[in-house]
């Protein structure tokens, strides 16, 4: 008897249109039925927002190498939680965000609407996977990206990951040949250093716009993705939801705190 395809949901944050998702939609056909679902337009930035105080609007489209697809007025989380409650017959098998145009790595990872999307997927016991490269650049090569989603899919599907596993996946804007292979590794821990620039546009009207530069914390350390992206490896993070700080909350539960003296 053959085996059932997987039924793989493919989002983004780029937008439906973007040439990440269509490159991610490629590779993906070769190993299911692929359902789109992505916003009408770019939601960078939106990190895990839902949408609660408007309505969601959905438009069928056509898309090369996708069974159905859909684009969405909502957010990338929102195109998760609509294919397993609304748009889709079953639970999708795995779900993939991507291909992103620009890198998600250290803290990147919270204002990300592409792992949100993955995360949304794990959340709802979908194993997902988010892959972006480093390289914001719209016209940027993908071919790197499409033999490494390629590899991750293939070793996603034959490891049978747990329903709540998520992978934030880098890819390094490189040649695939100068990619060294793969690190399984922890989140680097770095920050941006931001300031807003005073900007005009061209009506005349004054506006800020937010900029920054990057700062890696941990220069010497050999096990995180900012390591593995800075010598050519693709980084690849395990993330969940469950955002307690462990090391403190030992530390808070042994205060002394006054709460019978009130």
């Amino acid at each position: 008897m053959n085996r059932k395809k997987p039924l793989i949901l493919v989002t983004n944050d780029d937008g439906v249109t973007s040439r990440g998702i269509k490159a991610l939609v490629e590779v993906a056909g070769d190993f299911g039925e692929v359902c789109v679902i992505a916003p009408d337009k770019p939601q960078s930035g939106m990190g895990h927002a839902i949408t609660v105080h408007s309505g969601i609007r959905i438009t069928p489209v056509d898309f090369p190498g996708a069974k159905t697809a859909f684009s969405c007025t909502g957010t990338p989380a929102d195109c998760v939680k609509l294919g397993k409650y609304h748009l889709l017959q079953e639970k999708p098998d795995i779900c993939l965000s991507g291909i992103n145009h620009g890198a998600n790595m250290s803290l990147n990872v919270i204002y990300s609407g592409t792992m949100s999307a993955a995360l949304e997927g794990a959340l709802e016991g979908i194993p997902s996977i988010g892959i972006s490269l480093c390289n914001n650049r719209d016209m940027v090569s993908l071919e790197a990206s499409k033999k490494v989603a390629k590899i991750l899919i293939e070793t996603f599907l034959h490891n049978k990951p747990d329903n709540n596993l998520c992978l934030n996946v880098n890819v390094p804007d490189i040649a695939f040949d100068e990619i060294r292979g793969l690190r399984f590794c922890r989140q680097g821990k770095g920050n941006w250093k931001e300031y807003y620039e005073e900007r005009e546009s061209e009506n005349g009207e004054e506006f800020l716009w937010l900029t920054g530069k990057f700062e890696n914390f941990e220069k010497r350390k050999t096990d995180t993705d900012l390591w593995a992206l800075e010598n050519n490896y693709v980084s690849v993070v395990p993330i969940h939801a469950d955002m307690t700080h462990y090391e403190e909350l030992e530390k808070v539960n042994r205060w002394e705190v006054s709460w019978n003296e009130r």
